[in-house]
Formats: C-alpha cells, structure tokens, sequence
C-alpha cells in the first residue's frame, strides 16, 4: 500500500487589509477589545467583484502545482473545502477544474467548515493510499466579508474572521515512514447550532421565505457562535484529537517539530501550546494578520511555515483543527 505526501503549497489572501481600528469606525468595537479576546490585529476582505472563493483557491492551486512540479493535467483528483461557495450548487471543485483548464478528472465538496481541510486531507491520503488516484489537489477557501453582519449586533463573529485560500498538491509515497502518517476525525453534532449560520437553508428558512418577508432584524442568515460554549469544548477537543494522532503512532508531544493549529482564536492556540508544553518555535500561529479563514486556515500558515524554513525534511508536523459540526480532526505527518 502507497504512502502520501506533500508536495506542494500555495496560499492567496486579498491585498484589501482591514484593521482592528477600521472595523471601530463602523460598529461599537476596538481594537484593545479584539486583540484581547481574539489575538487579531487585522485581517484581509475581498473587494465585491475581484474574487471568489474559487478564484482564489485556483490562485492558491496554481502555487502549489507548480512548487509541486507537475503539470496541471498530472492532477487525478480534487477536494475543495468550504463554507463559503461561490454558488449554493454546484460546489467549487468543479469551477476549479473549468477555470484551470483541468482534464476532466472528479471533484468532490467538503462542507465541515473549519476542520474542512484536516477532512480533505484525509480523504486525499486515503484515495492515493488505496492506489486509485496518484496526484490529488486539496484546496481549503474561504469568502467570509460578504455574509457577515458588520455592525454592532454582529461584532461578536464578524470581527474575527477574513477572506482567503490555501493549498496543497498530495502524491504518493513509496516510503511508509514518510508522508501522512495517520488521521482522525470526529463529529458530534449534539452541538450542530451553537456555530451555525441557519438561513438560507430548507430544513429552517428557506430562500423564498427570506425574500417574502424581507424582514431586516431576521438574523437566522448571518452565521452565530456561543463563544464560551465553542471554547471550551475547542481546547478539550484539540487536545484528544492531538494526542490520539500522536498515540496511533508512538509518539509524544515532545517529538512534535511544528504543530499548525486551525486559527480560530489566538487564546485556544496558546492554551494547547501551554497544556502540551511546547515552545513557540514548535507552534505557528498566523490569525494575528488573517484572521479566522476556516477551512483556509490551515493552508496558509502550513505554506507560511514551510516558506519561512520552519518545516524541513524529516519533521514531525501535527494539523489539528475544530468547529462548526462539532467537528474535529487531526493529521501526522512526517515531512
């Protein structure tokens, strides 16, 4: 049976940068308040018109195939992760294909938000594993500025997240002590309303009833997290998945070279990184400048990372992320 590895990475996020101080022109926040609760001193926005969620993961797509040194039509397969697609269907994947020009291989959609990317790679590792496809692009993007409540009523959620994509080309792996060495995931959808955007949707509010009521104070269409509730069940998550991955193969914390968390608050990150007793060279953290790009989250700062020199041949690196589901999972990976 094949390994999978890495071979490629590319990240894109907007040029339109929004600071915390900008944000406190527009609704009752600032920037002490943020940075405090969050870590985030800006994040970036898409301008209306110049991209989409596809768009941008096609630009992250085409850094990582040519990093990857294949030819786009080497591509046997692609996951595109979200919860911001272009269209309600079809999925991005397939606008990948047409606007990359792709043969005509498969495209599949995942929809578990911000664990979305840790899924994909799972099932990609899966995929070439098994021997059915060789080159699989995975792609984590996401368009969040323009479904946010960007007001008062909605500063809780809006100020935490960003717009922007990551990718990665995967291949096989003829040595087993190399590549991905093992996933986890988990769901437990007990939780599914505490992180949810509800509307539009047709088990609760459908499209027509939105337009017919046209109803302004109808929140059920901008997404809505129990803070506290995500919180702690994230820093309790984080860490049973985290050392389930480590667990399967060995391993301690300790062994980790670079654990890239998903970057959904600056404060879960540093709880994990304090609880697992790693050093701040062994943890990267990028939400500082980007915010919360959920599915994209962990792309960026794994290409960040790995261009900085903080990846090298033969570490250890542990992915781990959590959310909207609840869902959670983990990925070993000896670079």
């Amino acid at each position: 049976m094949y390994n999978s590895k890495i071979i490629g990475l590319g990240y894109f996020v907007p040029d339109n940068v929004v600071t915390n101080d900008m944000l406190s022109e527009i609704m009752d926040t600032n920037d002490e308040w943020i940075q405090e609760r969050t870590g985030i001193k800006e994040r970036r926005h898409v301008i209306k018109g110049e991209d989409t969620t596809s768009t941008m993961g096609v630009k992250a797509a085409r850094i990582a195939i040519e990093r990857a040194g294949i030819d786009k039509d080497e591509i046997d397969f692609i996951v595109f992760a979200t919860l911001s697609p272009d269209y309600y269907f079809p999925g991005p994947g397939v606008l990948v294909q047409r606007d990359m020009g792709i043969k005509t291989v498969g495209a599949i959609d995942i929809r578990n938000q911000c664990s979305g990317f840790v899924y994909g790679i799972s099932l990609a590792d899966q995929y070439i594993k098994s021997g059915m496809y060789k080159n699989v692009l995975v792609i984590g993007s996401e368009l969040h500025s323009g479904g946010l409540d960007m007001t008062t009523r909605g500063r809780g959620v809006s100020v935490i997240f960003g717009d922007g994509a990551g990718a990665v080309v995967m291949t096989r792996e003829e040595d087993n002590s190399k590549g991905i060495l093992s996933t986890h995931l988990h769901s437990e959808g007990a939780h599914a309303e505490e992180l949810s955007l509800i509307a539009p949707g047709m088990g609760k509010r459908w499209v027509l009833d939105i337009l017919k009521d046209n109803d302004p104070d109808d929140e059920s269409y901008f997404p809505y997290m129990n803070g506290q509730f995500v919180f702690k069940n994230a820093v309790v998550r984080f860490s049973e998945v985290i050392m389930e991955g480590l667990k399967a193969n060995n391993l301690e914390p300790k062994d980790i070279d670079m654990l890239i968390p998903h970057q959904a608050n600056l404060r879960i990150s540093q709880f994990i990184q304090h609880k697992m007793r790693l050093r701040d060279d062994q943890v990267y953290n990028n939400i500082m400048k980007y915010g919360n790009t959920t599915a994209a989250s962990i792309p960026i700062a794994l290409t960040e990372a790995w261009e900085q020199g903080k990846i090298k041949e033969g570490d250890l690196v542990v992915l781990a992320a959590f959310g909207s589901g609840f869902t959670w999972g983990s990925a070993i990976i000896r670079w």
